[in-house]
Protein backbone atom coordinates (compact mmCIF):
# COMPACT_ATOMS: atom_id res chain seq x y z
CA UNK A 1 0.00 0.00 0.00
CA UNK A 2 1.32 3.43 -0.94
CA UNK A 3 2.14 5.97 1.75
CA UNK A 4 1.14 9.60 1.17
CA UNK A 5 3.86 12.05 2.20
CA UNK A 6 3.99 15.83 2.26
CA UNK A 7 7.24 17.85 2.42
CA UNK A 8 7.51 21.55 3.29
CA UNK A 9 10.43 23.96 2.81
CA UNK A 10 11.84 26.45 5.31
CA UNK A 11 9.14 27.36 7.84
CA UNK A 12 11.32 29.97 9.58
CA UNK A 13 9.25 30.15 12.75
CA UNK A 14 5.82 30.21 11.09
CA UNK A 15 5.05 26.76 12.47
CA UNK A 16 1.68 27.70 13.94
CA UNK A 17 0.33 28.64 10.51
CA UNK A 18 2.25 25.83 8.78
CA UNK A 19 0.83 23.13 11.06
CA UNK A 20 -2.64 24.58 10.64
CA UNK A 21 -2.18 24.30 6.87
CA UNK A 22 -0.90 20.74 7.21
CA UNK A 23 -3.91 19.85 9.36
CA UNK A 24 -6.32 21.01 6.65
CA UNK A 25 -4.45 19.09 3.95
CA UNK A 26 -4.15 16.01 6.17
CA UNK A 27 -7.93 15.94 6.71
CA UNK A 28 -8.47 15.68 2.95
CA UNK A 29 -5.52 13.43 2.03
CA UNK A 30 -4.71 11.27 5.10
CA UNK A 31 -0.93 11.64 4.86
CA UNK A 32 1.26 9.05 6.55
CA UNK A 33 3.86 11.63 7.55
CA UNK A 34 5.18 15.11 6.91
CA UNK A 35 8.77 16.37 6.57
CA UNK A 36 10.11 19.88 7.11
CA UNK A 37 13.13 19.88 4.81
CA UNK A 38 14.62 23.16 6.06
CA UNK A 39 14.54 25.48 9.07
CA UNK A 40 11.49 24.93 11.26
CA UNK A 41 12.49 27.73 13.67
CA UNK A 42 13.82 31.22 13.07
CA UNK A 43 17.46 31.95 13.62
CA UNK A 44 17.94 32.29 17.42
CA UNK A 45 19.88 35.49 16.72
CA UNK A 46 16.73 37.03 15.16
CA UNK A 47 14.12 35.79 17.63
CA UNK A 48 11.30 37.94 18.99
CA UNK A 49 8.99 37.82 21.99
CA UNK A 50 6.15 36.62 19.73
CA UNK A 51 8.29 33.76 18.46
CA UNK A 52 9.31 32.86 22.02
CA UNK A 53 5.60 32.65 22.92
CA UNK A 54 5.01 30.34 19.95
CA UNK A 55 7.87 28.09 21.07
CA UNK A 56 6.32 27.92 24.55
CA UNK A 57 2.96 26.98 23.03
CA UNK A 58 4.60 24.34 20.83
CA UNK A 59 6.52 22.77 23.72
CA UNK A 60 3.39 22.76 25.88
CA UNK A 61 1.29 21.14 23.17
CA UNK A 62 -0.95 24.16 22.70
CA UNK A 63 0.02 24.30 19.01
CA UNK A 64 -1.00 20.84 17.77
CA UNK A 65 1.05 18.90 15.23
CA UNK A 66 -1.59 17.06 13.18
CA UNK A 67 0.47 14.06 11.99
CA UNK A 68 3.92 12.52 12.50
CA UNK A 69 6.30 15.25 11.33
CA UNK A 70 10.08 15.05 10.98
CA UNK A 71 12.09 18.26 10.78
CA UNK A 72 15.64 18.66 9.53
CA UNK A 73 18.59 20.72 10.70
CA UNK A 74 18.70 23.66 8.32
CA UNK A 75 21.10 26.56 7.99
CA UNK A 76 20.99 27.67 11.64
CA UNK A 77 20.90 26.03 15.05
CA UNK A 78 17.79 25.29 17.09
CA UNK A 79 16.48 27.47 19.94
CA UNK A 80 18.05 26.58 23.27
CA UNK A 81 14.73 25.61 24.84
CA UNK A 82 14.05 23.20 21.98
CA UNK A 83 17.50 21.66 22.42
CA UNK A 84 16.86 21.19 26.14
CA UNK A 85 13.54 19.49 25.39
CA UNK A 86 15.18 17.16 22.87
CA UNK A 87 17.95 16.32 25.33
CA UNK A 88 15.43 15.40 28.01
CA UNK A 89 12.65 13.75 26.06
CA UNK A 90 13.68 12.81 22.53
CA UNK A 91 10.90 14.78 20.80
CA UNK A 92 9.83 18.41 20.80
CA UNK A 93 6.18 17.56 21.40
CA UNK A 94 3.70 14.93 20.33
CA UNK A 95 4.16 14.05 16.63
CA UNK A 96 7.22 16.30 16.13
CA UNK A 97 10.61 14.58 15.70
CA UNK A 98 14.08 16.01 15.03
CA UNK A 99 15.95 14.28 12.21
CA UNK A 100 19.32 15.46 13.49
CA UNK A 101 22.48 16.35 11.63
CA UNK A 102 23.56 12.86 10.49
CA UNK A 103 20.67 10.44 10.64
CA UNK A 104 19.27 7.25 9.18
CA UNK A 105 15.79 6.25 10.30
CA UNK A 106 13.06 3.87 9.18
CA UNK A 107 9.49 4.97 9.80
CA UNK A 108 6.67 2.69 10.91
CA UNK A 109 5.66 2.46 7.24
CA UNK A 110 9.12 1.09 6.41
CA UNK A 111 10.27 4.28 4.67
CA UNK A 112 14.00 4.85 5.04
CA UNK A 113 14.93 8.51 5.50
CA UNK A 114 18.55 9.71 5.49
CA UNK A 115 19.28 13.29 6.55
CA UNK A 116 22.42 15.44 6.43
CA UNK A 117 21.78 18.78 8.11
CA UNK A 118 23.61 22.10 8.03
CA UNK A 119 26.26 23.36 5.64
CA UNK A 120 29.75 21.99 4.99
CA UNK A 121 32.26 23.19 7.60
CA UNK A 122 35.32 24.45 5.68
CA UNK A 123 37.44 24.47 8.82
CA UNK A 124 37.18 20.72 9.50
CA UNK A 125 38.76 18.46 6.90
CA UNK A 126 38.60 15.13 8.74
CA UNK A 127 36.48 13.54 11.45
CA UNK A 128 32.81 13.51 12.37
CA UNK A 129 31.12 16.57 13.83
CA UNK A 130 30.35 16.24 17.53
CA UNK A 131 27.61 18.79 18.24
CA UNK A 132 24.41 17.54 16.62
CA UNK A 133 22.69 20.93 16.86
CA UNK A 134 25.32 23.16 15.25
CA UNK A 135 24.42 23.67 11.55
CA UNK A 136 27.73 22.46 10.15
CA UNK A 137 28.72 19.02 8.88
CA UNK A 138 32.02 17.54 7.72
CA UNK A 139 33.08 15.51 4.70
CA UNK A 140 33.21 12.47 6.99
CA UNK A 141 29.62 13.08 8.15
CA UNK A 142 28.49 12.78 4.53
CA UNK A 143 30.81 9.85 3.99
CA UNK A 144 29.44 8.05 7.06
CA UNK A 145 25.86 8.25 5.82
CA UNK A 146 26.91 6.31 2.74
CA UNK A 147 26.96 3.30 5.05
CA UNK A 148 23.15 3.32 4.97
CA UNK A 149 23.60 1.96 1.42
CA UNK A 150 20.15 3.02 0.25
CA UNK A 151 17.36 5.48 1.02
CA UNK A 152 13.82 6.16 -0.03
CA UNK A 153 14.11 9.85 0.88
CA UNK A 154 17.30 11.91 1.23
CA UNK A 155 17.14 15.30 2.97
CA UNK A 156 20.08 17.71 2.71
CA UNK A 157 20.40 21.41 3.38
CA UNK A 158 23.08 21.78 0.68
CA UNK A 159 22.37 20.91 -2.94
CA UNK A 160 24.41 18.21 -4.69
CA UNK A 161 27.00 19.76 -6.97
CA UNK A 162 26.33 19.62 -10.73
CA UNK A 163 22.67 18.72 -10.16
CA UNK A 164 21.57 21.08 -12.96
CA UNK A 165 23.98 19.61 -15.51
CA UNK A 166 22.00 18.05 -18.38
CA UNK A 167 18.73 19.61 -17.22
CA UNK A 168 16.42 21.64 -19.45
CA UNK A 169 14.46 23.02 -16.50
CA UNK A 170 14.97 26.75 -16.18
CA UNK A 171 16.21 28.20 -12.91
CA UNK A 172 16.22 31.95 -12.34
CA UNK A 173 16.66 33.71 -9.03
CA UNK A 174 17.82 37.04 -7.67
CA UNK A 175 18.85 35.38 -4.40
CA UNK A 176 22.28 34.20 -5.53
CA UNK A 177 23.19 30.57 -6.10
CA UNK A 178 22.27 27.69 -3.77
CA UNK A 179 25.21 26.19 -1.91
CA UNK A 180 26.17 22.88 -3.50
CA UNK A 181 28.73 20.28 -2.44
CA UNK A 182 30.51 17.39 -4.11
CA UNK A 183 30.16 15.20 -1.00
CA UNK A 184 26.36 15.60 -1.16
CA UNK A 185 26.41 14.53 -4.82
CA UNK A 186 28.48 11.49 -3.89
CA UNK A 187 26.08 10.64 -1.07
CA UNK A 188 23.11 10.81 -3.44
CA UNK A 189 24.97 8.60 -5.93
CA UNK A 190 25.61 6.00 -3.23
CA UNK A 191 22.13 5.98 -1.67
CA UNK A 192 20.19 6.37 -4.94
CA UNK A 193 17.11 7.73 -3.14
CA UNK A 194 13.72 7.83 -4.80
CA UNK A 195 13.39 11.45 -3.68
CA UNK A 196 16.07 13.97 -2.71
CA UNK A 197 14.76 17.13 -1.04
CA UNK A 198 16.55 20.39 -0.27
CA UNK A 199 15.57 24.04 0.16
CA UNK A 200 16.34 27.42 -1.39
CA UNK A 201 14.63 30.78 -1.88
CA UNK A 202 13.36 29.61 -5.28
CA UNK A 203 11.52 26.38 -6.08
CA UNK A 204 13.33 23.95 -8.37
CA UNK A 205 12.36 20.47 -9.56
CA UNK A 206 14.79 18.73 -11.83
CA UNK A 207 13.82 16.09 -14.36
CA UNK A 208 14.11 12.57 -12.88
CA UNK A 209 17.52 11.01 -13.44
CA UNK A 210 18.63 7.40 -13.47
CA UNK A 211 21.70 5.92 -11.81
CA UNK A 212 24.02 3.37 -13.41
CA UNK A 213 22.77 -0.21 -13.21
CA UNK A 214 23.75 -2.13 -10.09
CA UNK A 215 25.02 -5.73 -10.00
CA UNK A 216 21.46 -7.11 -10.30
CA UNK A 217 20.71 -5.01 -13.37
CA UNK A 218 18.41 -2.67 -11.46
CA UNK A 219 18.42 0.98 -12.54
CA UNK A 220 17.15 3.31 -9.83
CA UNK A 221 15.60 6.72 -10.45
CA UNK A 222 15.94 9.84 -8.28
CA UNK A 223 13.80 12.97 -8.27
CA UNK A 224 15.53 16.08 -6.89
CA UNK A 225 13.22 18.78 -5.51
CA UNK A 226 14.25 22.01 -3.76
CA UNK A 227 11.37 23.76 -2.01
CA UNK A 228 10.92 27.48 -1.46
CA UNK A 229 10.19 28.88 2.03
CA UNK A 230 6.68 28.55 3.39
CA UNK A 231 4.47 31.59 2.78
CA UNK A 232 7.08 33.27 0.58
CA UNK A 233 6.04 36.60 -1.06
CA UNK A 234 6.63 35.40 -4.62
CA UNK A 235 4.29 32.41 -4.11
CA UNK A 236 7.01 29.93 -5.05
CA UNK A 237 6.09 26.31 -4.37
CA UNK A 238 6.82 25.40 -0.74
CA UNK A 239 4.75 22.22 -0.34
CA UNK A 240 5.22 18.97 -2.22
CA UNK A 241 2.94 15.95 -1.81
CA UNK A 242 3.53 12.53 -3.32
CA UNK A 243 2.81 8.83 -2.83
CA UNK A 244 5.50 6.25 -2.14
CA UNK A 245 4.82 2.56 -2.70
CA UNK A 246 7.72 0.49 -1.38
CA UNK A 247 6.30 -2.69 -2.91
CA UNK A 248 6.87 -1.46 -6.47
CA UNK A 249 10.19 -1.90 -8.21
CA UNK A 250 11.83 0.63 -10.44
CA UNK A 251 9.99 1.11 -13.75
CA UNK A 252 11.20 -0.88 -16.73
CA UNK A 253 10.44 2.09 -18.97
CA UNK A 254 11.96 5.39 -17.89
CA UNK A 255 9.53 8.25 -17.23
CA UNK A 256 9.36 10.92 -20.00
CA UNK A 257 12.17 13.47 -19.73
CA UNK A 258 14.38 11.27 -17.54
CA UNK A 259 18.10 11.99 -17.94
CA UNK A 260 21.30 10.24 -17.01
CA UNK A 261 22.66 11.06 -13.56
CA UNK A 262 24.48 14.41 -13.48
CA UNK A 263 26.20 13.50 -10.22
CA UNK A 264 29.71 12.31 -9.45
CA UNK A 265 30.04 8.58 -9.42
CA UNK A 266 31.45 6.97 -6.25
CA UNK A 267 34.43 4.76 -6.91
CA UNK A 268 32.86 1.97 -4.86
CA UNK A 269 29.47 1.10 -3.48
CA UNK A 270 28.76 0.81 0.16
CA UNK A 271 26.14 -0.99 2.09
CA UNK A 272 24.66 -1.41 5.56
CA UNK A 273 25.64 -4.07 8.97
CA UNK A 274 24.61 -5.83 13.17
CA UNK A 275 26.72 -8.31 16.79
CA UNK A 276 25.47 -8.76 20.31
CA UNK A 277 25.72 -7.03 23.63
CA UNK A 278 29.12 -5.60 22.76
CA UNK A 279 27.62 -2.90 20.53
CA UNK A 280 27.23 -0.70 23.60
CA UNK A 281 30.94 -0.28 24.09
CA UNK A 282 30.79 2.90 22.00
CA UNK A 283 28.05 4.52 24.02
CA UNK A 284 28.75 7.80 25.69
CA UNK A 285 28.79 7.88 29.52
CA UNK A 286 25.29 9.40 29.66
CA UNK A 287 23.82 6.67 27.45
CA UNK A 288 21.77 3.98 29.15
CA UNK A 289 22.47 0.44 28.03
CA UNK A 290 19.40 -1.80 28.28
CA UNK A 291 20.32 -5.46 28.66
CA UNK A 292 18.25 -7.81 26.58
CA UNK A 293 15.90 -10.07 28.48
CA UNK A 294 17.23 -13.59 28.06
CA UNK A 295 13.76 -15.03 27.57
CA UNK A 296 12.27 -12.27 25.46
CA UNK A 297 14.57 -10.89 22.79
CA UNK A 298 14.30 -7.23 21.91
CA UNK A 299 14.52 -6.30 18.23
CA UNK A 300 18.06 -5.39 17.12
CA UNK A 301 18.91 -1.69 17.04
CA UNK A 302 18.56 0.24 13.82
CA UNK A 303 21.61 2.01 12.33
CA UNK A 304 20.65 5.23 14.13
CA UNK A 305 20.65 3.30 17.44
CA UNK A 306 23.60 0.94 16.78
CA UNK A 307 26.82 2.06 18.44
CA UNK A 308 28.90 0.73 15.55
CA UNK A 309 27.04 2.83 12.96
CA UNK A 310 28.42 6.26 12.14
CA UNK A 311 24.87 7.60 11.69
CA UNK A 312 24.29 7.19 15.45
CA UNK A 313 24.29 10.68 16.99
CA UNK A 314 25.72 9.29 20.26
CA UNK A 315 28.77 7.72 18.66
CA UNK A 316 31.97 8.40 20.61
CA UNK A 317 33.60 10.18 17.69
CA UNK A 318 36.80 10.96 19.60
CA UNK A 319 37.72 7.26 19.30
CA UNK A 320 37.56 7.25 15.48
CA UNK A 321 40.96 7.15 13.82
CA UNK A 322 40.37 6.41 10.13
CA UNK A 323 37.42 6.21 7.72
CA UNK A 324 37.82 4.54 4.33
CA UNK A 325 35.27 3.64 1.64
CA UNK A 326 33.56 0.62 3.22
CA UNK A 327 35.08 0.40 6.70
CA UNK A 328 36.55 2.46 9.50
CA UNK A 329 38.98 2.11 12.42
CA UNK A 330 38.45 3.05 16.04
CA UNK A 331 40.34 2.54 19.25
CA UNK A 332 38.48 0.24 21.64
CA UNK A 333 36.50 1.61 24.55
CA UNK A 334 37.77 -0.13 27.67
CA UNK A 335 40.78 -1.68 25.87
CA UNK A 336 42.23 -4.98 27.05
CA UNK A 337 45.79 -3.64 26.79
CA UNK A 338 47.19 -0.48 28.34
CA UNK A 339 49.89 1.95 27.28
CA UNK A 340 52.37 -0.17 29.27
CA UNK A 341 51.42 -3.53 27.75
CA UNK A 342 53.49 -2.97 24.62
CA UNK A 343 56.31 -0.55 25.56
CA UNK A 344 57.51 -0.50 21.94
CA UNK A 345 54.25 1.22 20.95
CA UNK A 346 53.41 3.38 23.95
CA UNK A 347 49.64 3.09 23.45
CA UNK A 348 47.12 0.22 23.91
CA UNK A 349 46.67 -0.55 20.18
CA UNK A 350 43.44 -2.48 20.84
CA UNK A 351 41.72 -1.57 17.57
CA UNK A 352 38.35 -2.34 16.01
CA UNK A 353 37.89 -2.72 12.24
CA UNK A 354 34.23 -2.01 11.52
CA UNK A 355 32.27 -2.11 8.25
CA UNK A 356 30.12 0.92 7.48
CA UNK A 357 27.39 -1.52 6.47
CA UNK A 358 24.92 -2.43 9.24
CA UNK A 359 24.74 -6.25 9.09
CA UNK A 360 25.22 -9.09 11.61
CA UNK A 361 27.81 -10.89 9.48
CA UNK A 362 29.80 -10.31 6.33
CA UNK A 363 27.95 -13.20 4.73
CA UNK A 364 24.62 -11.41 5.38
CA UNK A 365 25.54 -8.48 3.11
CA UNK A 366 23.26 -9.23 0.20
CA UNK A 367 25.13 -7.53 -2.65
CA UNK A 368 28.15 -9.68 -3.65
CA UNK A 369 30.16 -6.68 -4.82
CA UNK A 370 29.63 -4.82 -1.55
CA UNK A 371 30.45 -7.89 0.53
CA UNK A 372 33.65 -8.48 -1.45
CA UNK A 373 34.82 -4.85 -1.27
CA UNK A 374 34.04 -4.65 2.47
CA UNK A 375 36.01 -7.82 3.26
CA UNK A 376 38.88 -6.69 1.05
CA UNK A 377 39.09 -3.33 2.80
CA UNK A 378 38.93 -4.93 6.28
CA UNK A 379 41.89 -7.08 5.29
CA UNK A 380 43.64 -4.03 3.88
CA UNK A 381 43.30 -2.30 7.26
CA UNK A 382 44.73 -5.42 8.96
CA UNK A 383 47.69 -5.38 6.62
CA UNK A 384 48.28 -1.70 7.29
CA UNK A 385 48.18 -2.37 11.04
CA UNK A 386 50.65 -5.24 10.55
CA UNK A 387 52.98 -2.89 8.68
CA UNK A 388 52.77 -0.32 11.47
CA UNK A 389 53.57 -2.69 14.33
CA UNK A 390 56.29 -4.43 12.31
CA UNK A 391 58.10 -1.14 11.81
CA UNK A 392 57.43 0.54 15.16
CA UNK A 393 58.11 -2.59 17.25
CA UNK A 394 61.11 -3.67 15.13
CA UNK A 395 59.50 -7.03 14.30
CA UNK A 396 58.98 -7.83 17.98
CA UNK A 397 55.18 -7.97 17.75
CA UNK A 398 52.72 -10.07 15.82
CA UNK A 399 48.96 -9.62 15.89
CA UNK A 400 45.70 -11.37 16.70
CA UNK A 401 42.41 -10.49 15.00
CA UNK A 402 39.19 -12.11 16.18
CA UNK A 403 35.54 -12.03 15.18
CA UNK A 404 32.20 -13.36 16.40
CA UNK A 405 29.88 -13.93 13.43
CA UNK A 406 26.29 -14.70 14.45
CA UNK A 407 23.20 -14.36 12.25
CA UNK A 408 21.31 -13.00 15.26
CA UNK A 409 23.97 -10.40 16.03
CA UNK A 410 23.92 -6.64 15.55
CA UNK A 411 26.96 -5.25 13.71
CA UNK A 412 29.94 -7.33 12.62
CA UNK A 413 33.42 -6.13 13.53
CA UNK A 414 36.96 -7.43 13.95
CA UNK A 415 39.05 -6.80 17.05
CA UNK A 416 42.78 -6.37 16.55
CA UNK A 417 45.48 -6.65 19.21
CA UNK A 418 49.28 -6.83 18.96
CA UNK A 419 50.96 -9.73 20.77
CA UNK A 420 54.54 -10.73 21.55
CA UNK A 421 55.83 -12.49 18.45
CA UNK A 422 57.54 -15.22 20.55
CA UNK A 423 54.15 -16.36 21.88
CA UNK A 424 53.03 -16.90 18.29
CA UNK A 425 56.17 -18.65 17.06
CA UNK A 426 56.15 -21.03 20.04
CA UNK A 427 52.56 -21.98 19.22
CA UNK A 428 51.23 -20.68 22.53
CA UNK A 429 48.50 -18.50 21.01
CA UNK A 430 46.98 -21.30 18.97
CA UNK A 431 47.25 -23.70 21.89
CA UNK A 432 45.63 -21.24 24.30
CA UNK A 433 42.52 -20.84 22.13
CA UNK A 434 42.20 -24.58 21.60
CA UNK A 435 42.64 -25.42 25.30
CA UNK A 436 40.16 -22.76 26.42
CA UNK A 437 37.61 -24.07 23.89
CA UNK A 438 38.14 -27.62 25.18
CA UNK A 439 37.73 -26.48 28.80
CA UNK A 440 34.44 -24.78 27.89
CA UNK A 441 33.31 -27.90 25.99
CA UNK A 442 33.09 -25.89 22.79
CA UNK A 443 33.42 -27.54 19.35
CA UNK A 444 36.93 -28.14 18.05
CA UNK A 445 38.77 -25.42 16.18
CA UNK A 446 39.33 -25.97 12.46
CA UNK A 447 42.35 -24.56 10.65
CA UNK A 448 40.93 -23.03 7.47
CA UNK A 449 40.52 -19.70 5.71
CA UNK A 450 36.86 -18.92 4.97
CA UNK A 451 37.36 -15.48 3.47
CA UNK A 452 34.21 -13.36 3.76
CA UNK A 453 32.26 -16.32 5.18
CA UNK A 454 30.07 -16.81 2.11
CA UNK A 455 28.78 -20.38 2.08
CA UNK A 456 29.30 -21.01 5.79
CA UNK A 457 26.22 -22.84 7.11
CA UNK A 458 26.86 -22.04 10.78
CA UNK A 459 27.70 -19.10 12.98
CA UNK A 460 31.37 -19.06 13.93
CA UNK A 461 34.16 -17.56 15.99
CA UNK A 462 37.26 -16.76 13.94
CA UNK A 463 40.78 -15.92 15.08
CA UNK A 464 43.53 -14.86 12.67
CA UNK A 465 47.08 -15.15 14.04
CA UNK A 466 49.83 -13.27 12.20
CA UNK A 467 53.58 -12.95 12.77
CA UNK A 468 56.16 -11.07 10.69
CA UNK A 469 58.93 -12.87 8.86
CA UNK A 470 61.87 -13.49 11.18
CA UNK A 471 64.45 -11.53 9.20
CA UNK A 472 64.27 -8.38 7.14
CA UNK A 473 66.37 -8.92 4.07
CA UNK A 474 65.10 -6.35 1.58
CA UNK A 475 62.02 -4.28 0.97
CA UNK A 476 61.08 -6.41 -2.01
CA UNK A 477 61.23 -9.70 -0.16
CA UNK A 478 59.66 -8.25 2.93
CA UNK A 479 56.33 -7.35 1.36
CA UNK A 480 53.62 -9.08 -0.62
CA UNK A 481 54.02 -7.92 -4.20
CA UNK A 482 50.27 -7.64 -4.88
CA UNK A 483 49.11 -5.97 -1.66
CA UNK A 484 52.14 -4.28 -0.17
CA UNK A 485 51.49 -6.12 3.10
CA UNK A 486 54.53 -7.08 5.18
CA UNK A 487 55.70 -10.64 4.68
CA UNK A 488 54.75 -13.00 7.45
CA UNK A 489 52.98 -16.18 8.48
CA UNK A 490 49.25 -16.37 9.15
CA UNK A 491 47.01 -19.03 10.66
CA UNK A 492 43.23 -18.84 10.52
CA UNK A 493 41.20 -20.86 13.05
CA UNK A 494 37.43 -21.31 12.88
CA UNK A 495 35.18 -22.44 15.74
CA UNK A 496 31.80 -23.50 14.21
CA UNK A 497 28.78 -22.54 16.32
CA UNK A 498 25.17 -23.63 15.92
CA UNK A 499 22.56 -20.88 16.07
CA UNK A 500 21.34 -21.92 19.54
CA UNK A 501 24.81 -22.56 21.01
CA UNK A 502 25.52 -20.53 24.15
CA UNK A 503 28.81 -18.85 23.34
CA UNK A 504 30.68 -16.32 25.48
CA UNK A 505 31.06 -13.22 23.33
CA UNK A 506 34.13 -12.26 25.39
CA UNK A 507 35.87 -15.58 24.62
CA UNK A 508 38.61 -14.00 22.48
CA UNK A 509 39.31 -11.27 25.00
CA UNK A 510 39.34 -13.80 27.87
CA UNK A 511 41.93 -16.03 26.19
CA UNK A 512 44.25 -13.12 25.46
CA UNK A 513 43.77 -11.60 28.93
CA UNK A 514 45.06 -14.82 30.49
CA UNK A 515 48.02 -14.98 28.11
CA UNK A 516 49.00 -11.38 28.82
CA UNK A 517 48.46 -11.58 32.57
CA UNK A 518 45.60 -9.09 32.34
CA UNK A 519 42.87 -11.13 34.07
CA UNK A 520 41.74 -8.00 35.93
CA UNK A 521 40.81 -6.51 32.54
CA UNK A 522 38.57 -9.34 31.34
CA UNK A 523 35.57 -7.04 30.94
CA UNK A 524 35.80 -3.82 28.95
CA UNK A 525 33.40 -2.28 31.46
CA UNK A 526 36.08 -2.65 34.17
CA UNK A 527 38.64 -0.81 32.03
CA UNK A 528 36.97 2.56 31.71
CA UNK A 529 39.16 5.57 30.95
CA UNK A 530 38.56 9.26 31.32
CA UNK A 531 37.64 11.15 28.19
CA UNK A 532 41.08 12.76 28.21
CA UNK A 533 42.80 9.36 28.38
CA UNK A 534 40.71 8.03 25.50
CA UNK A 535 41.53 11.08 23.39
CA UNK A 536 45.25 10.76 24.19
CA UNK A 537 45.35 7.05 23.24
CA UNK A 538 43.44 7.65 20.02
CA UNK A 539 45.73 10.51 19.06
CA UNK A 540 48.86 8.46 19.82
CA UNK A 541 47.60 5.64 17.62
CA UNK A 542 46.53 8.05 14.87
CA UNK A 543 50.00 9.60 14.82
CA UNK A 544 51.75 6.22 14.61
CA UNK A 545 49.35 4.91 11.95
CA UNK A 546 49.36 8.04 9.80
CA UNK A 547 51.90 6.93 7.19
CA UNK A 548 50.17 3.53 6.83
CA UNK A 549 46.63 4.91 6.60
CA UNK A 550 45.62 4.36 2.98
CA UNK A 551 42.36 6.32 3.48
CA UNK A 552 44.43 9.53 3.66
CA UNK A 553 46.06 8.82 0.34
CA UNK A 554 42.96 8.11 -1.75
Amino acid sequence: MASKIIVIGDVNGQFSAAFEKLAALHTKNAFSLAIVAGNLFTNPMDTSSAHDEDITALLNGTIPVPLPTYFALGSHTLPQRVIEKLESGGEVCSNLYFLGKRTTIKTSEGIRIVALGGTLDPNVTVGLSKDIYLPFYTQDDAKALGGAHSADILITNDWPSSIRVGSKVGFTTDQGKPTSQECVATLCSILKPRYHFSTFETFYEREPFFHPEDASGDRRITRFISLAPYNNPSKQKSLYAFSLDLSTSNPVTLPPGTTASPLSRPSKKRAALPDQETYSRFSQPNNHHHRQNKRQRQPPPSPSECFFCLSNQNLATHLLTSIATDTYLTTAKGPLSTSDTFPQLGFPAHILIIPLTHSPTLEAITEPAVRASTYKEMQRYRQALHSMITTVAHRGLGAITWEVARAGGIHIHWQFLPICVDLIRKGLIEAAFKVEAENEKYPRFQARDIGDGKGEENDFFRVMIWSPSEEQSSEASNADASTGAPAGRETSLILPLSSNFRFDLQFGRRVLAKLLGLESRLSWKDCSQSHEEEVADAEAFRKAFKEYDFSRME
